[in-house]
């Protein structure tokens, strides 16, 4: 991330290209994490995650899940793989492609199968 001086690193100064549609382009536009509330009315982050597998390199999301008060963070939820490349960077750049209201539905999709796999 680059900023136009030191005092300003809470204001990067995207790409010319970034797409704040996308976790990539929202992360470079607004130097955060995305953040969603879940169908489970919590508040969550995500964070873009990649780790060896077959050869190549696994991305999934990481959601956090923040209090009410957004003061401290009270679980998270990791989604499957969802992404596969040669490279940690090619995977993490599938990741940040994804459209926030793809990432969204991947959220509730996550908290549905837990609520599932708890009650199983």
């Amino acid at each position: 991330m680059k900023y136009a001086n030191a005092e300003d690193r809470l204001n990067p100064l995207p790409p010319e290209d970034a797409d704040e549609s996308t976790l990539g382009g929202y992360m470079a536009i607004y130097g955060r994490s995305a953040a969603f509330e879940g169908m489970d009315g919590e508040p969550y982050t995500v964070g873009l995650e990649t780790e060896p597998a077959d050869g190549g390199f696994a991305g999934y999301l990481v959601f956090i899940r923040w209090a009410q008060t957004g003061t401290a963070i009270m679980g998270h939820l990791e989604t499957g793989d969802l992404v596969h490349a040669a490279t940690a960077d090619e995977a993490r750049s599938l990741l940040e492609a994804l459209p926030l209201a793809q990432a969204r539905a991947v959220l509730d999709e996550t908290i549905a199968r837990k609520r599932a796999d708890d009650h199983a």
